[in-house]
C-alpha cells in the first residue's frame, strides 16, 4: 500500500473482516457484514476484485471458491491513511491534528491520561535513539 492510496470505507469494513478471520470467502464476508450492510454477495465479489487489483488482499482458490486474505497489517493501513489525512487536512503538522482532535471532541480523564502515557513513552524512545 502506498503512502497515497487509501481505501473507502467499505473497503476498510471487508479488511476488519479479513483481518479478524485471518482469511474469508466472498461468502463468509457477505455472511458478516448482511445484517449490517445488506451487501450482495456480488457487490462483495467486486470490491475484493478491486482490492485485489490494488494489492491489499490476495486468494487462492479452494475447489471452486476463492478465498481471500489480507497482504497488509492493519497497522499499516492505519498509518498510512492517517498520515494521508494529516497531509491533506493539516499539511502534514502531527501537532495541528492532534490539537483538532483534543478540541473538537470531548476526551474525559482517563483519555488523557491514555494519551499522556503514550507522549511519555514516546519520549523515553526519542531518547534512547540519541
Amino acid at each position: 500500500m502506498t503512502a497515497t492510496e487509501h481505501l473507502g470505507k467499505l473497503q476498510l469494513t471487508i479488511m476488519r473482516v479479513l483481518w479478524g478471520a485471518g482469511e474469508a470467502t466472498v461468502n463468509d464476508v457477505h455472511e458478516a457484514l448482511l445484517e449490517s450492510h445488506g451487501l450482495a454477495p456480488t457487490t462483495i465479489a467486486t470490491m475484493l476484485k478491486k482490492m485485489e487489483r490494488k494489492g491489499v488482499v490476495k486468494h487462492r482458490t479452494e475447489g471452486r471458491r476463492f478465498v481471500y486474505r489480507p497482504t497488509v497489517s492493519e497497522e499499516l493501513v492505519t498509518r498510512s491513511m492517517v498520515a494521508e489525512l494529516a497531509e491533506r487536512l493539516f499539511d502534514g503538522d502531527k501537532v495541528a491534528l492532534v490539537s483538532h482532535l483534543l478540541q473538537a471532541h470531548e476526551v474525559d480523564a482517563d483519555e488523557l491520561a491514555a494519551l499522556q502515557r503514550q507522549i511519555d513513552a514516546a519520549r523515553r524512545a526519542a531518547k534512547e535513539e540519541a
